[in-house]
């Protein structure tokens, strides 16, 4: 067989479809929901992490335990656990929008206004949290 005749068989090519932005992502509530739902996820289990091994050095070494604590106890740390409270925050409150898109029959009909009720009790909790939070950061 001629090499013509093996390209002669081969069906056309289909045509490409265009993607906004060339990225498979559309940006959706759902997507958002996903991505956010992950890294304060993933976020979470790192703090546990490093808090389960820093609260372990009390037994081997209290004045290392000490000095972990003094740095804990700077600035940059409180910012670090507003961040934190923000992540458990929004991960408790997604993970309840995802368990009723799971089990509530009209859940995937409604995600996308789950999803802003959940930005807006983040933004209830977090205002509520934040004044106070940063009062006892900066006010020593």
């Amino acid at each position: 067989m001629s090499v013509s005749a093996q390209t002669a068989e081969v069906a056309p090519a289909a045509p490409k479809r265009s993607r906004l932005g060339g990225t498979l992502y559309r940006g959706n509530e759902g997507m958002w929901s996903w991505v956010l739902h992950r890294i304060t996820g993933v976020s979470i289990f790192f703090f546990l992490l490093v808090h389960v091994l820093d609260t372990a050095l009390v037994r081997v070494s209290p004045e290392a335990y000490n000095a972990v604590m003094s740095v804990y106890k700077t600035p940059i740390m409180g910012l670090g656990e507003a961040v934190l409270v923000g992540a458990i925050v929004f991960h408790a409150f997604n993970g309840l929008r995802v368990i009723l898109v799971d089990y509530w029959r009209k859940g995937a009909q409604y995600q996308k206004v789950m999803f802003w009720v959940v930005i807006a009790g983040w933004v209830v909790v977090m205002a509520g949290f934040l004044p106070r939070h940063l009062m006892n950061v900066f006010g020593h």
